[in-house]
C-alpha cells in the first residue's frame, strides 16, 4: 500500500485565530500524524504539506531528499525516484523532501509536486543546513526505516533496496553506500576522489572508523536507532552524517556497507574547501569527546551478554603474561634506539610504544573489553598510569649513572627490575582505574 500526501498546506508556527471554545473537545489520539506534526513544529520549521486522509498509514521506508535551491533539478529527480519506488520497492514507501531555507521557488515546486505525486510529503525549515534538515525529517518519522539521498539522484536506484532491506530484516541497524569498494563503479574528478579517500584516511587514523566511505549521500538508519543516536549528534551541516555513523559504531551498532555505482554532479553546491576544514573540526571535536567518555548511549540498543569479569588471580596471570611480551617488546625497542638517540630517550620512546599495545591487549585479554567504546579514554589512562614505570625507570637510570654502569645490557637488566617493581603498582591501577566499570567501561562483543 502506497501512501498519498497532499492537497492540504498547514502551517504549524502561525496561531491560530479562531477563539477557543468554551468546552473543548477531548484531545485527539497520538496517530502517527499528530506525533509527526508535534515533532515538527519547533522554531526552526514553518509549514507542511501532506493528505491528512493518508497520514496514520504506516509505512516501512521514509525516503528524504534535502533540498536547498533546487527548482530545477528537484521535479525530474522525484519523477525519477517515484517511478523506482512504485515500480522496484516490495515494502510501502513514503518520499519526504526537506526543504532548508532555499531562496528561490524550491519550496513552491516542493509543494506542487507533493499535491502531484501520491506518497510525496513536503516540509520547509527555516534554517539552513542538511543535518539539520536530515535531523528534523528523521526525528518526525514514523517509519520503520528512514533513508536519505542526494537530490542529483548520483547513486544508482538499483543499490536502493539492497541498501534497506537489511535494516527492515533488522540485521543491521545502519546501511551505507560506498564509493570505495573495490566493486563499486564511480565516475568523478581525480581531485573529488583524492579528497574523499584522504578524508576517510583521516577517519581512520584518527578515530578508528571501520566504514569506508562516510561522505556519500546514500544513507539508510533504522527509525528507533536513529531515534537513539540523533541526541548524541551535534552537527547540522555536512558533517552530520560522519558523526552518525562514528557514534554508531562507537556505540556498537552494526553498519552494512552497499558497493554503488555514483557519478559525480557537475552542479554540486559542495565548497570543497570549507567544507573540509569545517570535517576536520568536527573530527577533532570527536576525538576530544570520546576522550571524556562521552559520546555513549543511555542504554544499549541491543541486549548484549552479560559482562563476565574474571578472577583476580586469572587477570594476574594474564597481565603478567602480557608484560613479560612487553617487556621483550621494550627491550629490543631500547636496544635499537639507545645508540641513536642516547639512554633517555630510547626509554621514553620504547616505553610510550609499549604501553599503547599493553594497554590494548590488557584491555581485551584481561578485562575482556571489546569493541571501541571508550577505547581512546582507556588508552589515555594507560598512558597515564605508564608514569609509575616511567618515574621508576628514569630514577633507575640516574643511579646507574651515579653507580658508573653505561653498558646497554646493564642498562637493560636494570630498567627490567624497575619495571617488574612497577608492574604491581600498575596492574592495581589497570584493575581500579583505567577498566574501571565506575570510569563507564562497558563490556560487549
Amino acid at each position: 500500500m502506497l501512501v498519498h500526501m497532499s492537497a492540504a498546506i498547514v502551517d504549524l508556527t502561525s496561531p491560530s485565530t479562531t477563539p477557543a471554545p468554551t468546552n473543548p473537545p477531548p484531545a485527539d489520539p497520538p496517530t502517527p500524524m499528530n506525533r509527526f506534526a508535534a515533532t515538527f513544529a519547533h522554531p526552526e520549521s514553518q509549514t507542511l504539506v501532506f493528505d491528512p486522509e493518508a497520514a496514520d498509514v504506516p509505512v516501512t521506508v521514509d525516503v528524504v531528499i534535502p533540498v536547498f535551491n533546487e527548482q530545477e533539478v528537484l521535479p525530474d529527480s522525484i519523477a525519477r525516484l517515484h517511478a523506482y519506488l512504485g515500480g522496484r520497492m516490495p515494502f510501502t514507501w513514503r518520499i519526504t523532501i526537506a526543504d532548508n531555507a532555499s531562496t528561490d521557488a524550491t519550496w513552491a515546486v516542493s509543494c506542487q509536486l507533493a499535491q502531484t505525486f501520491p506518497g510525496v510529503r513536503a516540509m520547509h525549515l527555516d534554517a539552513k543546513g542538511r543535518g539539520r534538515a536530515l535531523r528534523t525529517a528523521w526525528s518526525a518519522s514514523d517509519a520503520t526505516v528512514v533513508a536519505y539521498m542526494d537530490v542529483d539522484l548520483s547513486t544508482d536506484l538499483d543499490a536502493l533496496l539492497p541498501l534497506v532491506a537489511p535494516l527492515v530484516s533488522g540485521h543491521s541497524d545502519i546501511a551505507i553506500g560506498t564509493r570505495l569498494a573495490s566493486t563499486a563503479r564511480v565516475s568523478r574528478g581525480p581531485r573529488r576522489e583524492a579528497v574523499s579517500r584522504t578524508y576517510n584516511l583521516i577517519l581512520r587514523a584518527a578515530l578508528h572508523a571501520g566504514f569506508s566511505d562516510a561522505q556519500c549521500g546514500f544513507k539508510a538508519v533504522r527509525g528507533e536507532v536513529a531515534k537513539a543516536l540523533l541526541p548524541l549528534v551535534i552537527d547540522q551541516g555536512w558533517f552530520f552524517d560522519t558523526e552518525l555513523l562514528v557514534l554508531a559504531e562507537h556505540n556498537g551498532l552494526r553498519i552494512h556497507e552497499v558497493p554503488v555505482d555514483w557519478v559525480d554532479d557537475p552542479d554540486s553546491r559542495v565548497h570543497i574547501a570549507s567544507t573540509a576544514r569545517d570535517d576536520l573540526r568536527g573530527v577533532w571535536r570527536l576525538v576530544r569527546s570520546f576522550a571524556r567518555g562521552q559520546g555513549v548511549l543511555p542504554a544499549p540498543l541491543h541486549d548484549a551478554p552479560p559482562a563476565r569479569r574474571r578472577p583476580t588471580l586469572e587477570q594476574l596471570v594474564r597481565f603478567v603474561s602480557i608484560g613479560a611480551v612487553s617487556t621483550v617488546m621494550f627491550a629490543t625497542l631500547f636496544l635499537l634506539l639507545h645508540l641513536s638517540v642516547g639512554a633517555v630517550a630510547a626509554d621514553v620512546i620504547a616505553l610510550a610504544a609499549c604501553t599503547v599495545v599493553n594497554t590494548a591487549a590488557n584491555r581485551r585479554l584481561t578485562f575482556d573489553l571489546h569493541g571501541r567504546t571508550r577505547r581512546v579514554s582507556h588508552q589515555l589512562r594507560g598512558l597515564a598510569a605508564a608514569t609509575v614505570p616511567l618515574a621508576l625507570n628514569l630514577a633507575a637510570l640516574g643511579i646507574a649513572h651515579l653507580a658508573g654502569v653505561h653498558g646497554a645490557w646493564p642498562l637493560v637488566f636494570v630498567l627490567t627490575v624497575a619495571n617488574v617493581v612497577a608492574s604491581l603498582v600498575k596492574f592495581v591501577l589497570l584493575q581500579h582505574w583505567v577498566f574501571s566499570a565506575r570510569g563507564g567501561a562497558t563490556s560487549s562483543s
